[in-house]
């Protein structure tokens, strides 16, 4: 569990480019809520930090568009082209929710993920220094072995070819593809399941928090 102090540094530190695994409650309107940032202040603290797990972390490719305008509000983004609220609702009710939630690729805005992979096919030494922060990051966590969960194809090429064999590291759709919140859903649902028949044959790590 995440107390008040980790949290607060995390905000801190890492505040403008991850985030946690938690919303606003929503409406009958899929995106409602989803920006809103208001359950990450002080005065909501005693109910979210019940919820977060360091022990799972959801892993991005970089920042597609802006900069995070405020802490903690990457995948959060409620603006009506944003794909963001397709998480939520994949993810609520689920074992998933509370993850932590970051960037491989640290302040680099770059819209398309090719021209992402090629900078850093060109830039090796710009990866390798990313990957550096990134485990700065799972110590500031508090964490030792946590499950790695990556956005889709490029995140999950990074964090096996660097990090194979050192944490257990899952592949979910990317939430930008073009398919509906409920068939995302059923897919990130059809990975959980896998991931706990896995558990319960021995042949699984880390997961949930437990060895």
């Amino acid at each position: 569990m995440i107390n008040e102090a980790k949290f607060e540094l995390i905000k801190e530190k890492y505040g403008h480019y991850a985030s946690w695994a938690v919303w606003a409650a929503g409406t009958n309107k899929p995106k409602a809520n989803v920006g809103d940032l208001s359950i990450f202040e002080s005065n909501e603290h005693d109910a979210l930090l019940k919820q977060l797990n360091p022990n799972i972390v959801f892993v991005g490719l970089n920042i597609s568009s802006r900069p995070i305008q405020f802490p903690l509000g990457n995948f959060h983004d409620g603006r009506a082209m944003s794909m963001d609220y397709k998480i939520r609702y994949a993810l609520k009710g689920t074992a998933l929710w509370g993850a932590y939630m970051t960037d491989i690729i640290k302040d680099f805005e770059q819209k398309a993920s090719g021209k992402m992979m090629a900078y850093l096919r060109k830039n090796k030494s710009f990866e390798r220094d990313n990957l550096e922060l990134f485990k700065a990051e799972l110590r500031d966590l508090g964490v030792n072995q946590p499950t790695l969960i990556a956005f889709g194809r490029d995140a999950f090429k990074i964090l096996t070819r660097n990090l194979r064999g050192n944490y257990d590291i899952w592949r979910v759709p990317h939430y930008a593809n073009y398919t509906s919140k409920e068939i995302y859903r059923e897919e990130i649902a059809a990975i959980i399941q896998s991931k706990s028949n896995q558990l319960n044959n021995g042949e699984a790590g880390m997961w949930l928090g437990q060895a």
